[in-house]
């Protein structure tokens, strides 16, 4: 196993038993190899049926002959990712994987309770992460890349390969001569990150050979430097109350009222405002210094607005968040 590989897995340390997500590529091939040789009968997998390719059935059946010579339970979850308007394909796909591996999780607990999801993103996609933050002019949340775990609907999600460079892994299974699908989509270069895959990364490599390595720890330094910013952000709410009172807001420095209106915006209702967005609501808020000053602004899906001395957001389409 090479290096940095054994390095990731050495310091992988789920609660058992584990849910491993496996497409049947290459990187979640290795992860599931990987931890079934690890935790011998701890390990189950869960493959995401997409329906979007007329290869998926051959995927499925990869999968199963794959995981039964591992001895490794399977489940297959079909899902609809069809895209809502405005809304990216990879992003509905990828909404509709989390909701299939929460599923999973819940429907695999009747062998042993599933804490634990393993995903197979690994260093290249780490840095094709960070350079499609950088093409979009994200703030700290998007530099901050992806998380090694997190917690979501009550799972610890994992990425133990972010360390490890796409080479290796395919390195290691060629060497065992452990048989993988190829997914057609990943060549396909329309999508914006097949791109970055393939004309900017070999000229990194070749430029600054130790690219992956830099870049995931600048990654690192700016979700070091947002979780401070969360957490100036749960101190001023507790000066200006949640939801925030407009007058205790106006008093705080102008950066200071953007951060907290990010950090409430996000944490109580998901939505994550523009910079014109969240710059038009700061300008309303200084402006807000008569009784009678109304602030109505489209935010997210949504609409931030003033009630009486307190902010207030809400989605006429969503239940509970109403005017």
């Amino acid at each position: 196993m090479p290096p940095a590989l054994a390095g990731a897995m050495a310091v992988f340390a789920p609660a058992l038993p584990l849910l491993v997500a496996y497409s049947g590529g290459a990187d979640s091939t290795a992860l599931l190899l990987a931890c079934a040789e690890r935790w011998p009968g701890q390990v189950r997998a869960v493959h995401v049926h997409h329906g979007l390719q007329s290869a998926a059935d051959d995927f499925v059946r990869h999968c199963q002959a794959f995981c039964e010579a591992l001895n490794v339970p399977l489940q297959v979850h079909h899902v609809q990712a069809k895209h809502a308007p405005g809304e990216s394909p990879e992003d509905a796909a990828r909404i509709a994987r989390y909701k299939a591996l929460s599923a999973a999780a819940l429907s695999a607990s009747a062998h042993g309770a599933i804490e634990s999801i393993a995903l197979a993103q690994h260093a290249d996609d780490q840095v094709e992460t960070l350079l499609l933050a950088l093409s979009r002019g994200a703030g700290l949340p998007g530099l901050s890349a992806m998380p090694s775990n997190w917690q979501r609907d009550g799972l610890r999600y994992y990425r133990p390969f972010l360390s490890v460079p796409a080479a290796d892994i395919r390195r290691w299974l060629a060497a065992r001569a452990v048989p993988f699908v190829e997914d057609p989509s990943n060549t396909d270069e329309r999508y914006t990150r097949n791109r970055i895959r393939a004309r900017l990364l070999p000229v990194l490599e070749a430029a600054f050979p130790q690219f992956r390595a830099t870049f995931a720890r600048s990654a690192a330094n700016a979700a070091q430097a947002q979780a401070l910013l969360e957490e100036f952000a749960q101190q001023d709410l507790l000066v200006t109350g949640c939801p925030p009172t407009i007058a205790a807001m106006r008093s705080l420095p102008a950066n200071r009222q953007g951060n907290l209106l990010r950090y409430w915006l996000k944490a109580t209702y998901g939505v994550s405002p523009s910079a014109s967005q969240l710059a038009e609501a700061l300008r309303q808020i200084d402006a807000c210094a008569t009784r009678g000053h109304k602030i109505h602004i489209k935010l997210g899906d949504g609409f931030l607005v003033r009630q009486g001395a307190l902010l207030h957001w809400y989605n006429p389409q969503a239940p509970g968040t109403t005017a």
